[in-house]
C-alpha cells in the first residue's frame, strides 16, 4: 500500500487560544483559525488540527487524559484509498467522509484517518556545512546563521510515539494490514515502523506501556538541519516554553532531537536529518536505555559572555 506518511494530527483542547499561541511560536503557520480551532500547517501543508473539546464531530478519546482525537495518513493514490477501505472493512467499521477522506481505527483504540495526499512538493535544500574538501558546501559569502531571521518553520510532519497496551498485536495491524515493515526496534519496548511508499526510518514508534498509559508520547516536524532545531529551539525557551529533553542526536534514525513539554498531554520534538531506509536495509534490535537511544546529548544553559561574572554559564556542554 502506498501510505506516504503522516499529514494532520488533530487534537482536541479546552484552551484554544494559548495551544494555537503554542503552536505559531514552535513555528507552524495558522490557517483559519477562531475559537473553535483551526489548523496549523508547515511549508508542505501537513500540520496540526486544533478543534474545542466541544466539538461533538471528533473520534473519541482513548482516554487516559490523551487529548489526540486523529491521526491522517497521506496515500499516492484513489486506489491505495480504496484498498485500505477494502482491507479494514473485513473487521471493522470504516467511514467515508464529506471530503473524501476514510475513517476507522487501529487495534489499539487510535482513530485513524486517510486522504490522497495534500502535501505541497518543497525545492529547498536542507543544511550544507562547509568542509574542506568537500565538493558540496555553501556557496561563497553565504552565511551559515542568521541571528535576525525570523520564524523558523519546520517544513513538514514527521512521526507520532504511542503508548500502546500491546506492542506485538499493534505492530502486526500496521505491518500486515497496512503494509508498514519495521526499520529497527527496541528490544521489549516496540518497533520503529515506515510506510510503504517513504524511505524515513519511521513514521511511527510504538512502546508497550500498561493500558492506564495508552495514549502520545510525543509528535514531531522536520526541520532543515541541526542549526535551525538549536536556533528555534533556544527562541522557543526564550519565550517561556520547557524543554524536556535534548539538544541531542539519536542513534536508531540519527535525527537531532530537542524535546519540549507541550499542552497536549504529550511531548513535543524538533527534529532534523532522520535517516533514509529502502528494502535493503536490516532492522537493528537494542536495549532500551541512553546508552542506545542518543549518541550524545546537549544541556542547554544561559548563554556565555566574557568577564568576571561569566562563571559557568556556557550555552551548551
Amino acid at each position: 500500500m502506498k501510505i506516504l506518511g503522516l499529514e494532520t494530527i488533530v487534537f482536541a483542547v479546552e484552551d484554544i487560544a494559548s495551544c494555537a499561541t503554542f503552536l505559531t511560536d514552535y513555528g507552524l503557520i495558522a490557517k483559519d483559525v477562531n475559537e473553535q480551532g483551526g489548523r496549523f500547517e508547515a511549508l508542505d501543508g501537513s500540520g496540526v488540527v486544533l478543534a474545542h473539546t466541544s466539538d461533538d464531530s471528533l473520534p473519541a478519546s482513548v482516554g487516559n487524559g490523551c487529548m489526540m482525537r486523529k491521526t491522517v495518513m497521506g496515500v499516492a493514490d484513489q486506489q491505495t484509498l480504496d484498498h485500505i477501505a477494502e482491507e479494514l472493512r473485513k473487521d471493522r467499521q470504516v467511514t467515508l467522509l464529506a471530503d473524501g477522506s476514510i475513517e476507522s481505527t487501529d487495534d489499539s483504540g487510535f482513530a485513524i484517518g486517510f486522504q490522497i495526499t495534500q502535501r505541497k512538493s518543497l525545492a529547498v535544500v536542507g543544511e550544507v556545512s562547509n568542509l574542506p574538501g568537500s565538493p558540496v558546501s555553501r556557496p561563497v559569502n553565504a552565511l551559515g546563521v542568521d541571528n535576525d531571521a525570523e520564524q523558523i518553520r519546520p517544513h513538514s510532519l514527521s512521526h507520532i510515539v504511542f503508548f500502546v497496551p500491546d506492542p506485538v498485536k499493534a505492530e502486526a495491524f500496521y505491518v500486515e494490514r497496512l503494509g508498514f515493515r519495521c526499520t529497527d526496534r527496541f528490544e521489549g519496548v516496540g518497533p520503529f515502523l515506515q510506510p510503504a511508499g517513504s524511505l524515513e526510518h519511521h513514521t511511527h514508534f510504538l512502546i508497550g506501556a500498561p493500558p492506564f498509559m495508552t495514549g502520545v508520547e510525543h509528535f514531531t516536524f522536520h526541520f532543515a538541519g541541526p542549526t535551525e532545531i538549536m536556533q528555534n529551539g533556544s527562541r522557543f525557551i526564550e519565550k517561556g516554553y520547557q524543554a524536556f529533553w535534548g539538544p541531542g542526536r539519536h542513534i536508531l534514525g540519527s535525527n537531532w532531537f530537542w524535546y519540549f513539554n507541550s499542552p497536549f498531554a504529550c511531548h513535543i520534538e524538533m527534529d532534523a536529518d532522520m535517516d533514509l531506509h529502502d528494502k535493503n536495509w536490516e532492522p537493528r534490535s537494542a536495549l532500551p536505555g541512553a546508552d542506545n537511544s542518543q549518541v550524545f546529548l546537549l544541556k542547554n544553559r544561559p548563554k556565555w559572555s566574557p568577564g568576571p561574572d561569566s562563571g559557568h554559564n556556557g550555552d551548551y556542554e
